[in-house]
């Protein structure tokens, strides 16, 4: 499998599970109808933790353009490589929320509030004010990467070797795990916290595109594309800083 291939499986799955557990809580006659925003913000810290066991060990698991950005700019990640992964967690995006639609596609047609629907796909205020908006997802992409550069590898030994490794397989994911479910349930009250270009676009445009009855609010959708740049940008020029 390559980086490219890593990142439109490990996006989509964290995709189809992240939006799929928004549509249990949202749309007409689920399971898990109206469960709450703890059950959401949980699963989707599961959702990437999922994504990243898969896409981990071959591309890095960035799952997210602003990461891709964030890493280049701070000089840990090869520009000429950065195309490439934008293109495979879009791709990876949409192919997720076209089987969110598909597996709850009944649910969808039983559903009449179209604000319901879209949340399936992509994020949106609380509370509709652009700039607050704004600084909310550059606030919530900056702790993201931030953290994300302070990130280590574990330091074991065995038998006092050196050369001895020792991995922690599918635990490795656990730190962006807790990362994503903390910023979820402190930060992501006001917009949702896209904090991640291609987890909203993706599904946005999947939501244009697929018989789902709404407008996909494409008057909005440019904040979680900017906020995440931005607040990417300013991580990794403070880390750099701070070098």
């Amino acid at each position: 499998m390559t980086p490219f291939i890593a990142e439109i499986i490990g996006t989509m799955l964290m995709i189809l599970l992240g939006n799929g557990v928004v549509a249990n809580v949202v749309l007409k006659g689920t399971k898990g109808n109206g469960s709450g925003w703890i059950v959401i913000t949980t699963a989707w810290a599961l959702a990437v933790f999922v994504g990243v066991t898969v896409a981990g060990p071959v591309s890095g698991a960035h799952l997210n353009p602003a990461v891709t950005l964030g890493l280049a700019i701070a000089g840990k990640f090869s520009w000429d490589l950065v195309p490439t992964y934008i293109a495979g967690e879009m791709i990876g995006a949409m192919l997720g929320a076209f089987l969110v639609w598909l597996f709850n596609k009944d649910h969808f047609a039983i559903t009449e509030d179209e604000g319901a629907k879209l949340a399936c796909f992509s994020t949106g205020p609380a509370i509709r004010k652009p700039i607050s908006n704004m600084i909310s997802e550059i606030i919530g992409t900056f702790v993201l990467v931030f953290v994300i550069f302070h990130f280590t590898d574990p330091n074991l030994s065995f038998n006092n070797d050196p050369s001895a490794k020792i991995g922690l397989g599918t635990i490795g994911a656990l730190p962006v795990t807790f990362l994503v479910w903390a910023i979820g349930l402190s930060l992501g009250g006001t917009t949702g916290y896209a904090i991640n270009p291609a987890r909203d676009l993706g599904p946005r445009i999947m939501h244009a595109i697929l018989p789902v009855k709404g407008n996909s609010d494409w008057g909005y959708a440019w904040i979680p594309i900017a906020g995440p740049i931005i607040g990417a940008t300013l991580a990794a020029l403070l880390n750099l800083a701070l070098s």
